[in-house]
């Protein structure tokens, strides 16, 4: 994956992280070393099973959440490269527009 992300792509990844609950969900699934299935997110979260797995889905079309099907079961991991290039996205972003002050008039 590219270091920087274009305008839709990167709208649309933040899009996908406006939402407080896929916060934390990416929360818990950061704090796994291995991936995780919708259930064991369930488990940590006070969400219902279809509420995780609409915001899940939203993450994967994203592309901040890799999904794995094994089986009956869907494992789910943060794609940290991706978060890597939101990151450098954004921050090139504030770089280049906030790289002095306004002009006064």
């Amino acid at each position: 994956m590219d270091d920087k992300l274009d305008s839709a792509a990167l709208a649309g990844r933040l899009a996908a992280l406006s939402h407080p609950a896929r916060l934390r969900i990416l929360t818990h699934l950061s704090r796994q070393n291995c991936c995780s299935c919708c259930k064991d997110v369930v488990s940590q979260l006070d969400l219902a099973q279809s509420t995780v797995s609409q915001h899940l889905k939203v993450l994967v079309d994203a592309g901040l959440v890799r999904l794995t099907p094994q089986g009956t079961r869907s494992f789910y991991e943060i794609d940290r490269a991706a978060l890597g290039a939101l990151s450098t996205s954004v921050s090139d972003l504030l770089t280049s527009c906030c790289a002095g002050p306004c002009p006064t008039e």
